[in-house]
């Protein structure tokens, strides 16, 4: 059993998570990645899976953000857990076989890996993956990676959602592209949507850039 996209409109493109896939999800700087991300997560602990949330900055915001954002109840104990890490160097995932892995910002917290290094990482997550059926969603940061370790997690993950901005005659337009799915879903199209920091609104309508 996956996990759900609860956001309206996204969900009709892309319907879970699927347990034991790693997910990337790419934006600049608007905030769209974090909130998937969460918005994730807090399905997650609704469900009553175990979260584990890597985040490189303000981690008990990050906390009571995913407590108190649409979690329908408050998670039996322990079901969360929110880390505060400046590298992934300084993480030993201990125990953790199930559920949820959320990692905000992934291509800050691996700057100091080398690629050869970043590759083995991916490839140990995704051995931890299939074999317990962990799901990963890794948000990550456009122009943080360099090309060669982009490639690397684009190849070595299971799906690829990316947000964009661009400036229009009438103000800033944002679109979203899946390029990359694990369950065979591929939009190859601009997608459309509205972000105000706290709501998403996906405009399914084709129309061009």
């Amino acid at each position: 059993m996956g996990l759900p996209v609860e956001v309206p409109g996204l969900g009709t493109i892309v319907h879970e998570l699927s347990e034991g896939t790693i997910v990337i999800v790419e934006s600049g700087a608007d905030g769209a990645k974090s909130f998937l991300v969460r918005t994730l997560a807090r399905t997650a602990l609704n469900r009553g899976w175990p979260v584990t949330y890597l985040t490189s900055r303000d981690g008990p915001d990050v906390r009571t953000a995913l407590l108190n954002g649409g979690v329908a109840a408050p998670p039996p104990a322990g079901l969360l857990s929110v880390v505060e890490l400046d590298s992934l160097k300084d993480w030993l995932p201990v125990g953790l076989e199930r559920g949820l892995l959320a990692i905000d910002s992934f291509s800050f917290l691996t700057l100091d890996l080398t690629p050869t290094q970043l590759a083995t990482t991916l490839r140990e997550l995704r051995e931890r993956c299939h074999r317990s059926g962990l799901a990963v969603v890794l948000a990550t940061d456009r122009g943080m990676f360099e090309p060669r370790g982009e490639a690397i997690a684009i190849h070595l993950a299971d799906g690829l959602i990316q947000f964009h901005t661009k400036e229009g005659p009438e103000g800033l337009i944002r679109y979203l592209r899946v390029p990359k799915w694990s369950a065979g879903t591929l939009t190859d199209r601009n997608i459309y949507y509205d972000f105000d920091g706290k709501h998403m609104a996906i405009d399914l309508r084709r129309r061009v850039l």
